[in-house]
């Protein structure tokens, strides 16, 4: 249940058309929606401006259809991350109107469009294969009403390609930049702006990587003000972070 719903809800009861013990049970499903293997965090959306996003990983696609369907019938927008094709399958066969977007590996739902910020928030990424965490950044921040701006590819073994972009980024509220390998191009991203930039270590590179390990050590390492590290692979976690701190230009506190 969104806001606009709770709105509704309430305006149902003073205007009569909705009996007080009706309102009460809609209202027993407000904090949570029960359904034995979860507990879908209903209330979220009324709490933080975003409603709750299904981590896929993990659950059967039969588990992840039936949490978007109850989000769906609480008036929600979905959001499904670390999607697999038969989990999307099962969601599509729900709702044909679910976006699958394969290179983030995540999928929505819309039922109405979020809250747009004003600001831009740049995804930056070091490589290619880099590309699937750098695209569940975009897709979320999208997903919760944010403008992204995608920067690919502009890693430190070729630098002038990144200083090739620097009035995009210039241009940027936030920047998330995800980097694999020594995970150095946050840093040096964060020496030429003045914002705030997000750096997410990436499970790519050789042995001595550590499946993201050394880029995480590297960028908690860096010199670099005014940059801060989410964990390896977490393009969501950077995403809704960027995205606050967008509403909180915007002062949508």
């Amino acid at each position: 249940m969104n806001e606009k719903h709770l709105l509704e809800l309430l305006n149902g009861v003073s205007a009569g058309s909705l009996s007080p013990d009706n309102a009460l049970e809609k209202l027993r499903s407000l904090p949570f929606a029960d359904m034995d293997f979860a507990k879908v965090d209903i209330h979220r959306s009324l709490r933080k401006g975003y409603p709750e996003t299904i981590f896929c990983q993990g659950k059967t696609p039969e588990q992840i259809a039936a949490i978007a369907e109850r989000m769906v019938n609480h008036g929600q927008n979905v959001l499904g991350t670390r999607c697999s094709q038969d989990a999307y399958d099962a969601v599509h066969a729900l709702f044909p109107e679910a976006v699958h977007h394969e290179a983030a590996r995540a999928f929505t739902i819309t039922i109405e469009a979020p809250p747009q910020s004003t600001g831009t928030i740049a995804i930056v990424c070091a490589g290619t294969s880099d590309i699937p965490v750098a695209e569940e950044a975009a897709i979320t921040c999208t997903a919760l009403g944010s403008p992204v701006e995608r920067i690919y590819d502009v890693g430190v073994a070729g630098l002038h390609r990144l200083l090739d972009q620097r009035e995009r980024l210039s241009k940027a509220t936030v920047i998330i930049v995800c980097a694999g390998m020594e995970g150095a191009l946050p840093s040096v991203v964060a020496g030429l702006v003045s914002t705030l930039v997000i750096a997410v270590p990436t499970s790519i590179g050789y042995g001595t990587s550590f499946n993201g390990l050394a880029a995480l050590l590297g960028m908690l390492n860096s010199c670099a003000t005014g940059l801060t590290v989410v964990n390896i692979d977490n393009g969501f976690g950077a995403a809704v972070a960027a995205c606050t701190i967008n509403r909180l230009v915007d002062g949508k506190h």
